[in-house]
């Protein structure tokens, strides 16, 4: 810049998506942009989300830590006046995916107003697809995080292949042999749903929206590394503009580990040796079904493997009768666990989730081979890269953690087999790519470095 000359003034407008753990992440994402922007006194950032989301991340407890050209402001959660809950599950998100883009545009409109400062980029999750023409009315640029992996962001992108190729009565053991970018082993059971069943459903029209419109983006950032499937990763790089892997980013101190570890796991987790604890967690949301807590509780009992079990919902109700008393010696049952540290502890022999993609960086990030029994979503597709891929975890479907029996088996052949140790020793070699990814020179850290210049430069 010549002497003498001023700044271009510039707003960073970051669009979240404000259900399930989304926000969360986007907001950390944001605000390690903002500290690392190199003019902060002349870029301003507005963060937007709902209102009852904002209570939450903005809140004492959770403790931000914000800068001071980091703002927040609501948007209409598309709510209609006098709401009454019909009690469909995701009717909320429906009613949201109704209101938007207008909602976002409104709250943008007052962020510009209050700051005098015109939108030179446009930070969204990925699912918030019109971030591209948006991006384009206001000339400015369009980054979209995509949270989950490259295998399923790949299979969005290529979604109107998929419909194109697949007939309605195909075989669900299909593979997706005829599709590149590392998904031969993926069957047509595994996919998202809406990719080529239910493509109707509001949640999928965004979805397919998003897979049209992310090529139009100035880059897209991932939560992942080069060295995780880079068959996905060169085939997403041919069809983007740009991609920037940016991940892990369970590496950095997220809102959520501030929390302190008020149950004593890590104190109890101490006192075991190593690889020898089962640890389970099923995320924020999931509750799975009474019968396969029930194989779950039973198994652990009969194999007197120690265990630490995040548990949402009330486990005096949901677990058998006296369980709980049975194995106060053997293991804990609480409410909130600091999974991020409790999973680079030495004595976690085998992480028991439902394959949601942030469990699955934290757990390779500690070295510890996972049980993956998934519901929704991209949590199919990550069970079977899981096993048929990556060979670092084992996955679970169609009842397969319905009975007592079958659970101990898994849980053996985990913590006790060949097959465990050979998974151990496969995710030593993931961990260390994630690893070497976020350090200073990394691979990781450099792309975020880039993404740093394109979203706080003119």
């Amino acid at each position: 810049m010549e002497l003498g000359t001023t700044a271009k003034p510039l707003h960073v407008a970051v669009l979240a998506f404000p259900f399930s753990s989304h926000p969360g992440p986007l907001l950390d994402f944001a605000r390690r942009i903002a500290a690392h922007s190199a003019t902060p006194e002349n870029t301003t950032f507005s963060f937007f989300c709902t209102a009852d989301a904002n209570a939450s991340l903005f809140s004492e407890q959770n403790n931000p830590r914000l800068p001071p050209n980091f703002n927040h402001y609501h948007v209409h959660d598309g709510l209609p006046d006098a709401y009454v809950p019909s009690g469909h599950p995701i009717e909320k998100v429906y009613l949201f995916l109704n209101a938007m883009p207008e909602n976002y545009r409104r709250a943008m409109d007052v962020a510009v107003a209050e700051t005098g400062k015109k939108i030179s980029c446009i930070i969204t999750d990925a699912f918030l697809w019109f971030g591209a023409d948006m991006a384009a009315e206001m000339n400015a640029k369009w980054i979209p995080l995509w949270m989950a992996g490259p295998h399923a962001l790949l299979l969005h992108v290529l979604t109107d292949l998929l419909r194109q190729k697949l007939e309605d009565d195909v075989c669900e053991e299909q593979s997706l042999s005829f599709v590149g970018g590392g998904l031969s082993k993926v069957k047509i059971e595994d996919l998202p749903e809406g990719v080529v069943k239910g493509i109707d459903d509001p949640f999928a029209i965004m979805l397919h929206k998003m897979g049209q419109m992310l090529p139009r983006a100035t880059t897209v950032a991932i939560n992942s590394c080069e060295a995780i499937l880079p068959p996905a990763v060169n085939e997403l790089k041919s069809k983007f503009q740009m991609l920037l892997n940016v991940g892990p980013l369970t590496t950095t101190q997220s809102i959520s580990d501030v929390v302190p570890d008020e149950h004593g796991c890590l104190e109890w987790l101490d006192k075991h040796e190593k690889a020898s604890v089962v640890y389970i967690g099923f995320g924020s949301v999931i509750v799975p079904p009474p019968h396969e807590l029930a194989a779950i509780a039973e198994a652990l009992e009969e194999t007197k493997f120690p265990f630490i079990w995040s548990f949402r919902g009330d486990p005096e109700k949901l677990l058998p009768e006296g369980m709980l008393e049975r194995t106060k010696s053997q293991g804990k049952v609480v409410q909130w666990a600091p999974q991020v540290r409790i999973l680079r502890h030495s004595s976690i022999g085998v992480f028991v989730t439902h394959g949601g993609w942030n469990s699955i960086l934290e757990s390779i990030l500690g070295g510890v081979p996972m049980i993956c029994r998934p519901f929704f979503g991209d949590q199919m597709v990550n069970a079977r890269m899981l096993e048929a891929e990556w060979g670092i975890g084992m996955a679970v479907k169609n009842g397969g953690l319905s009975n007592k029996d079958e659970a101990v088996k898994i849980l053996g052949s985990a913590l006790l087999s060949e097959e465990g140790k050979i998974m151990r020793e496969k995710i030593a070699f993931f961990k260390e790519a994630a690893t070497k990814a976020v350090e200073p020179c990394g691979s990781s850290t450099q792309n975020f470095n880039t993404l740093v210049d394109l979203a706080t430069t003119s």
